[in-house]
């Protein structure tokens, strides 16, 4: 019972960690420092399609399953629970090029968020 619950919060975290590789960019906008940890997550979301990585959250999900006596997902998180559910399986490539689209939106609009904030002048210069 309890390793099934840890598996299904597992689950949970991981879409969030999702949701985070799409918006964490924009985030970044408002807090800065979550840049960073959008960098990182978009590098291990770009290495992961890139080359046969195996996800962390996905291991630790199949070992809370198996623990639970439930099966192991079959071909990884995003096969099983986001391909074929949330868009057709053969959408999938565009669905990737569609994050990578909006995270390298995300990361022109901080940048020209920040060069703005950097060249514009201070409120007391502009009142001198």
């Amino acid at each position: 019972m309890v390793a099934r619950a840890f598996a299904e919060l597992v689950m949970v975290v991981h879409f969030a960690v999702l949701v985070f590789l799409v918006v964490g960019g924009f985030l970044a906008w408002k807090w800065p420092r979550a840049l960073y940890f959008h960098l990182a997550m978009a590098t291990w979301g770009l290495l992961v399609v890139l080359f046969p990585i195996a996800c962390p959250l996905t291991w630790l999900e199949n070992e809370l399953r198996a623990a639970a006596g439930r099966p192991e997902l079959e071909s990884g998180f995003i096969d099983t629970y986001i391909d074929g559910v949330l868009y057709p399986d053969s959408a999938a490539r565009l669905v990737q090029v569609l994050v990578a689209v909006v995270v390298l939106a995300s990361w022109t609009g901080y940048y020209l968020k920040r060069r703005g904030e950097q060249t514009s002048p201070t409120h007391t210069e502009a009142c001198h």
